[in-house]
C-alpha cells in the first residue's frame, strides 16, 4: 500500500465509520476544523485514559490540575507568549495566499524533516500554487484574542491558551503547599489548546484547535541529566507497551543548541514517519527555570522551593514531556489500518477485509453483541446479554444484514470480540466469540461470559 493511500483510506474510513466528520459539514465546513464521532470519541477518550493512568495515576509522584482557558494577560507576558509567539508568514503577490515561511521549504522539494530547516532566501522560493512572487515575511502572532466584557478595548484584551503549562507553572506554589510535595514531583492535565495557525493541514495532524497532554516535572537542577533521562525512557516505554506502535517508525530528534527554544537546555522532539512525511507527534524539553523566574519577576510573588532536609532555597527547574492527544489518535490510526486476505464461508475462498487492528485497550468498541437473526425470541434474548455486558464494556449491538457483513463492519471499527447469539444459545445457554485478528471462534457458557471477556481485554 502506498503511503499517500493510506492517508486517504484512513481519512475515509474515519468519515464512513464516525470517528472523525469535517467540522461544520451542512454548512460548506470551515478549512481544517474536525469533529470528532462516536467512535473518534471513544478512541481519544481511551487514549486520555491510558495516557492519564500511564503518566500520572500509577505514579506517586505526580497530581493533577485543570486551569483556566482564559487567563490573566499577564501570564502570557511573562512566559514571553506576546512578545515571541509567532511564526514568519509571507503572502503571495499574486494568489494572495498566504504561508509559513519554514513550510515551504516543502514547495522546493526539501528533505523529509524540511520544518526543522530554516529557509535561507524567501527570494529563492515560488508561490506553490501559481509561481508568483512572495512579499517579505513578516511576524505573526499565533494566539487568538478576546476581550472579556461589554466593551472591546485594550483594557479588556485576553487570549485564548496557547498551551496548558502557562497554568501549571502560575500554580506551581499552590499545589505545593496545598499538596505539601517535595521535589521532585509533576503537575500534569489534559486540556484544549488554540493557536492561529497560518496553514493547518494534513487532517488531523495541524490543527487550530487541539488537545495536549503535558507535565511540568519540577526538579534540583542538579538532577536534571538523570531525570531527563529516565522520562526518556518511560516515554519510549509508553510508545512500545501502551500505544503498541512499530517503533521503527519513530525518530528521536535531538534539537541542536542552535535550533532549541532560547530557554530549553535540552529538548528531543519525538518524530514519526506520517504518510505525507517526517514530522514531529510530540516532544521532552528541560525548561531549566525560565518559567518560575519570569512569572516570579512579572508577579511579584516568591515562587521559590525551601527543601525541608538542607534548607536549601531555590527555584525549581522543570522538565516538561508534552504529547499532542490528536496526533496519538492519528498514529493510533495509522498503526492500526490493516488490509488483508481474510476466509471467507466457502472452503478456501478468501476476501480482503479492512480492520483496525488498535490495541485492545483503546479500542473504542469492546464487544459487539449480534443476534443471528432478527426474530423477536432471538433479538430480545440478545439485548439481555448486551444490556449486562455494558455494565463493564463499551458495547455495540447490530442484528441488520447478514452476520458476514457484521463481522466486517465490527473489523473495520477495530472491535476487538463479537459475541454471536444463535437459537442454539436459547437452549444451550452459550454464544460463540469471534475474535477479531485470529478471526477463531469460541463456544463460551453465558454465565462464563463476562468473565472471559474481562481476561480477553484486561
Amino acid at each position: 500500500m502506498q503511503q499517500n493511500d493510506l492517508m486517504e483510506k484512513v481519512v475515509s474510513l474515519c468519515k464512513r465509520r464516525g470517528f472523525i466528520f469535517p467540522g461544520s459539514e451542512i454548512y460548506g465546513g470551515l478549512a481544517n476544523s474536525w469533529d470528532y464521532g462516536p467512535l473518534g470519541h471513544l478512541l481519544k477518550q481511551n487514549i486520555k485514559n491510558a495516557w492519564w493512568k500511564f503518566f500520572v495515576q500509577e505514579r506517586e509522584d505526580m497530581v493533577p490540575l485543570d486551569t483556566a482557558i482564559i487567563m490573566n494577560p499577564k501570564v502570557w507576558e511573562a512566559s514571553g507568549h506576546l512578545q515571541n509567539f509567532s511564526d514568519e508568514l509571507v503572502e503571495c503577490k499574486s494568489c494572495h495566499r498566504r504561508f509559513r515561511t519554514d513550510h515551504l521549504l516543502a514547495a522546493i522539494s526539501a528533505k523529509p524533516g524540511y520544518d526543522k530547516e530554516k529557509i535561507r532566501s524567501i527570494k529563492d522560493v515560488r508561490c506553490p500554487d501559481c509561481n508568483g512572487e512572495f512579499t517579505a515575511p513578516k511576524s505573526f502572532n499565533l494566539m487568538f484574542k478576546t476581550f472579556l466584557g461589554t466593551t472591546e478595548d485594550s483594557t479588556t484584551v485576553a487570549y485564548l491558551r496557547p498551551e496548558t503549562a502557562g497554568g501549571m507553572f502560575v500554580n506551581f506554589k499552590n499545589v505545593q503547599q496545598t499538596t505539601r510535595r517535595r521535589l521532585p514531583f509533576g503537575i500534569a492535565q489534559i486540556g484544549k489548546n488554540f493557536r492561529n495557525e497560518i496553514t493547518p493541514g494534513n487532517f488531523i495532524f495541524r490543527t487550530r484547535e487541539f488537545e495536549i497532554g503535558e507535565f511540568e516535572y519540577f526538579i534540583n537542577p542538579k538532577d536534571w541529566e538523570k531525570t531527563f533521562e529516565m522520562w526518556l525512557s518511560e516515554i519510549k516505554r509508553w510508545w512500545k507497551d501502551v500505544m503498541c506502535v512499530n517503533m521503527e517508525n519513530l525518530v528521536w530528534h535531538e534539537i541542536e543548541e542552535g535550533d532549541r527554544a532560547h530557554y530549553s537546555k535540552r529538548t528531543v522532539d519525538i518524530e514519526y514517519n506520517y504518510p505525507f512525511g517526517l514530522g514531529e507527534l510530540h516532544g521532552i524539553a528541560y525548561r531549566t527555570d525560565f518559567d518560575l523566574s519570569r512569572h516570579e519577576k512579572v508577579s511579584g510573588q516568591d515562587l521559590h522551593y525551601t527543601d525541608p532536609e538542607t534548607n536549601e532555597k531555590f527555584l525549581p527547574h522543570v522538565i516538561e514531556p508534552t504529547f499532542g492527544i490528536d496526533r496519538m489518535l492519528l498514529v493510533s490510526l495509522l498503526e492500526a489500518y490493516t488490509e488483508e486476505e481474510a476466509p471467507t464461508a466457502d472452503e478456501g475462498e478468501t476476501e480482503a477485509r479492512v480492520v483496525l487492528k488498535f490495541p485492545k485497550h483503546l479500542a473504542p468498541i469492546k464487544v459487539a453483541v449480534l443476534p443471528l437473526s432478527k426474530k423477536e425470541e432471538l433479538s430480545s434474548f440478545a439485548k439481555q446479554i448486551a444490556g449486562d455486558l455494558r455494565k463493564n464494556f463499551q458495547v455495540d449491538y447490530d442484528e441488520t444484514q447478514s452476520i458476514g457483513k457484521r463481522y466486517r463492519r465490527q473489523d473495520e471499527i477495530g472491535t476487538p470480540y463479537c459475541v454471536t447469539v444463535d437459537f442454539d444459545s436459547l437452549e444451550d445457554k452459550k454464544v460463540t466469540v469471534r475474535d477479531r485478528d485470529t478471526m477463531q471462534q469460541e463456544r463460551i457458557e453465558i454465565t462464563k461470559l463476562k468473565e472471559y471477556l474481562a481476561d480477553k481485554l484486561k
